[in-house]
């Protein structure tokens, strides 16, 4: 096995999980709805366990530090996570546009990795495909009734959304260095064919929504090399402030 291509497939994974859990711990408290405010944290909540256990097979296969220290011990330029998950909440539109469009990528990857030939990696994917399916279902819903099902605001609102977002979530599918090695090795399909497959279900899924994928678009590359937006670092300052008072410090 090539831990080199295991490592990396895992931090890039794991950082936008990790990352995308804090965006979404942000809406904690101020959801417009009380069981939006419950649904964006469980979310949250379920995103940072993905990336934990992301780090745990990185640090037991691919010899790569803890899951505390890589989440919490690396500045923005060791970080592999997507312009995409780094950005702002902003308005609901905007989170919403998000959640949608990241969960049909983590849908298409996670159900990928159910055939890797790096076993955790295919057990972890079997274990977390139920709740994939919760967000996805989530998010779709939300879609369709501000797209379709809402007004003539709410429509436009998620299309300037959807708008903004779609050349940041290009931006996920950015390839890797180890692209060739991760697909010879039988550990994950690529980039290629998952952005594929995700255009593929976002078209699919967006169909009753009413709402139209942008064209033309170039892709938001960067993140995967260690090129982040302006955004990140403050966001890495407040998530890991704790932690790095005391690293060694039991609970």
């Amino acid at each position: 096995m090539n831990t080199n291509a295991l490592n990396d497939l895992c931090y890039r994974m794991a950082d936008d999980e990790l990352i995308l859990a804090h965006r979404h711990s942000e809406w904690t408290g101020l959801g417009p709805l009380l069981e939006e405010d419950i649904a964006f944290s469980s979310i949250a909540q379920d995103k940072l366990g993905h990336a934990q256990a992301l780090y745990t097979i990185m640090h037991e296969l691919g010899g790569g530090p803890d899951a505390d220290t890589a989440a919490f011990m690396r500045d923005e330029l060791k970080m592999r996570c997507s312009h995409f998950v780094e950005l702002p909440n902003g308005e609901y539109d905007f989170s919403l546009v998000r959640h949608f469009l990241f969960d049909v990528a983590e849908y298409v990857r996670w159900t990928a990795l159910v055939q890797s030939s790096v076993e955790p990696l295919a057990n972890l994917a079997r274990k977390i495909h139920g709740e994939l399916k919760y967000h996805l279902y989530h998010a779709q819903t939300w879609m369709v009734q501000l797209g379709a099902n809402g007004n003539e605001e709410s429509h436009a609102r998620m299309q300037s959304a959807l708008n903004v977002a779609w050349p940041y979530a290009l931006g996920m599918f950015e390839p890797g260095e180890h692209e060739d090695a991760l697909i010879a090795d039988g550990i994950f399909i690529g980039e290629v064919a998952a952005q594929q497959r995700w255009v593929e279900l976002v078209e699919e899924l967006l169909q009753t929504s009413t709402l139209v994928i942008p064209t033309n678009v170039t892709p938001v590359y960067g993140g995967r090399k260690g090129h982040h937006t302006e955004h990140l670092k403050p966001l890495l300052d407040e998530m890991t402030e704790v932690y790095r008072i005391d690293p060694s410090a039991e609970w």
